[in-house]
């Protein structure tokens, strides 16, 4: 595998974090947690997306918005980027309804849809990066 055992151990990390963000999205989706199950998924797409600029050595800032995350990985593969589109209006969620006086709450739909787009969105990133990286993430989730 090319890539030294750091660069592999560290995206390790950040996928590991996005696929614990998507079991809790989905985990509090069914105890009607809706607000905090928008927040796991807008969390589990940065987290997946910060793994694939570690892997590719490039650095990123410290955001939340998926729209420059999604922009910086845009520079290594326009193809993820596209297939990224949908998830950068989840940006919000990183903040929206984690404070008191919000205008509006979500829905059941908008939590399954936000949940759909994290999973699709993680998943694009997995098909992008060597099928080891994968195959690791696999072994140490069994």
């Amino acid at each position: 595998m090319s890539g030294n055992l750091f660069l592999l151990d560290e995206t390790l990390q950040w996928l590991r974090l996005a696929r614990a963000d998507l079991a809790s999205a989905e985990l509090l989706l069914t105890s009607q947690t809706l607000t905090n199950s928008l927040f796991h998924s807008q969390q589990a797409i940065e987290k997946a997306l910060k793994a694939f600029l570690v892997w590719h050595q490039q650095p990123f800032p410290k955001t939340h918005n998926l729209a420059v995350l999604r922009e910086q990985c845009s520079r290594i593969d326009p193809e993820l980027a596209a297939r990224l589109d949908p998830a950068v209006i989840l940006t919000r969620h990183a903040v929206a309804f984690r404070y008191p006086g919000e205008p509006e709450l979500p829905n059941l739909e908008e939590a399954h849809s936000a949940l759909a787009v994290a999973r699709a969105s993680v998943q694009a990133v997995l098909e992008k990066l060597p099928s080891e990286i994968g195959a690791r993430l696999e072994q140490t989730e069994a």
